[in-house]
């Protein structure tokens, strides 16, 4: 929103048109000296460069644009941001990201083509931190190991950042749900936000780790903690491509997907949450947005005005704009002033 704080300032943007009126009234006019050029009864000298015309022309529209300019800058204008700040805390929602290699599968669908499983998913985690303003993300990576990388926060940019730097592979091959869902059941136990929830978005069944998945999801459950299970990925024959982090060798060919969703549904089940099939960035941007609303809270704000002042920017304008039709009325012009 753009603001002026002094709006007396535009006043004066009435003389330009007065002064129009007034020259041709025969008032303020320009002080000039008639001078005829001709041969003796011969025809009067017509200076016809259109060039002139055309520059003449245009430094009047840069002199009356300065002008207007140098009126904005007195006007003080600013531009007004309104920002909410929440006085009490939100949801505290734990994404457990499957990080292994077969997230490297390029069979979700999106409409300017084929995205890998793992940026499909950043893509759609990203859209939601951003759109929904209040909530605390954290996240758990997770592989043949888990670790949690951003413990739940409301800085977004933070979490954002660290979720970009993920790659498949880097916490190995294998997929430990057991243990990312405890790894993240731990981070959100003794949590005083009103809601709860972790977010598990995989293409594979539990392979690795100590921990059975779901023993992880009867503990959430205890502990006031919802589970939402993604099933990321198509079934069949899908390309596969990506970095080995610590040879540096590029493995590249077709992967067979065939995960089985019972278990990712009975993880849900238990944890009072809901499995989800995600085929495309639409039904991932859906099934997040259900989660959103559903683990919805209220929460208490209030709106904070933060201000940028503009006056030195038309200011600036201005100087640049008198330079310009000066510059080209001594130069193209031959004009003294």
């Amino acid at each position: 929103m753009i603001l002026f704080e002094n709006p007396q300032a535009f006043f004066f943007l009435f003389s330009i048109p007065l002064l129009y009126i007034l020259r041709h009234l025969g008032i303020f006019s320009r002080i000039s000296f008639p001078l005829t050029i001709s041969d003796w009864d011969g025809k009067t000298f017509v200076y016809r460069d259109n060039f002139t015309k055309i520059a003449s022309i245009v430094t009047h529209f840069l002199a009356n644009a300065a002008y207007v300019s140098l009126v904005l800058a007195l006007a003080n204008p600013i531009i007004r941001h309104q920002e909410k700040i929440y006085t009490s805390r939100g949801t505290d929602i734990l994404f457990v990201l499957d990080i292994s290699p077969s997230m490297a599968a390029r069979d979700i669908s999106l409409s300017s083509g084929q995205l890998t499983r793992l940026e499909a998913a950043k893509l759609g985690i990203r859209t939601l931190a951003t759109a929904e303003k209040g909530a605390s993300y954290g996240l758990v990576a997770m592989a043949s190991e888990a670790a949690c990388i951003v413990p739940p926060t409301n800085d977004i940019e933070a979490f954002l950042k660290r979720l970009d730097s993920l790659n498949v592979g880097e916490f190995g091959e294998g997929s430990a749900i057991g243990m990312g869902l405890s790894t993240a059941v731990y981070h959100l136990s003794s949590s005083s936000a009103p809601k709860k929830c972790i977010v598990l978005i995989t293409d594979g069944e539990n392979n690795a780790g100590s921990l059975h998945p779901e023993t992880a999801a009867t503990i959430a459950g205890e502990n006031g903690i919802t589970v939402y299970t993604f099933g990321i990925g198509t079934k069949g024959t899908v390309p596969i491509e990506y970095i080995d982090l610590k040879s540096g060798r590029i493995h590249s060919g077709f992967y067979e997907s065939d995960f089985d969703t019972a278990p990712l549904e009975e993880i849900a089940r238990i944890a009072g949450g809901s499995y989800f099939g995600i085929e495309s960035t639409t039904s991932l941007s859906e099934a997040l947005s259900l989660v959103s609303q559903k683990e919805d809270s209220v929460q208490t704000f209030h709106y904070r005005s933060n201000d940028t002042d503009c006056y030195s920017n038309f200011l600036f304008l201005s100087l640049i704009l008198f330079f310009a039709s000066w510059l080209i009325k001594r130069l193209f012009l031959s004009e003294v002033l």
